[in-house]
């Protein structure tokens, strides 16, 4: 069975803008290191890469589809020119208020990754917000937060590495 690596995207792989709204390339800035050790843990290792997303009024008059898809295309396209392909994204368009199962921390995007094919235990959900975290128990991984604006002591999580060489070394120490 293959674990996994379900990775959040913003907050994750890019910053987190102030708005919560990356609708133009301009605005892009991917984490430190993350280029780096991302393809570093896709060459030595045997995770499945999973994108999981939220994205607040996706298609909707305040967040159009025309604004967040060139955006997010120049982002996969950056990371497959570097080596690092995901092998599924999922993204979610509901807003909290919602209470919708596949907004994270909801595992209705994800019910495909919980049929015993897979090996949850050894997988990891990797995010920035404590809704990644409730994911992760959800899913009946381990969670790794990513230190961000949105830090909460108060929530636990089996790594909370500053950045992305802290995430490989941890995961090589598992070896």
């Amino acid at each position: 069975m293959q674990p996994i690596l379900f990775i959040d995207r913003d907050g994750t792989i890019i910053r987190e803008t102030e708005d919560e709204k990356i609708e133009k390339v301009e605005k892009l800035d991917f984490l430190p290191e993350l280029l780096y050790y991302l393809k570093k843990i896709k060459e030595e290792f045997d995770y499945l890469f999973v994108m999981v997303t939220n994205q607040d009024g996706l298609g909707t008059e305040a967040f159009p589809e025309c604004e967040f898809w060139p955006v997010h295309n120049f982002i996969i396209r950056l990371l497959e020119s570097e080596g690092i392909q995901f092998d599924a994204i999922h993204i979610d368009e509901h807003y909290e208020k919602d209470n919708h199962p596949n907004r994270k921390p909801g595992t209705g995007m994800l019910t495909a990754y919980m049929n015993g094919d897979y090996d949850l235990a050894h997988s990891f959900v990797i995010g920035d917000r404590a809704t990644d975290v409730q994911l992760a128990k959800n899913l009946g991984c381990k969670a790794i937060y990513l230190n961000s604006a949105y830090s909460d002591t108060t929530t636990k999580a089996e790594l909370m590495p500053k950045g992305w060489k802290e995430i490989y070394e941890y995961l090589v120490s598992l070896r």
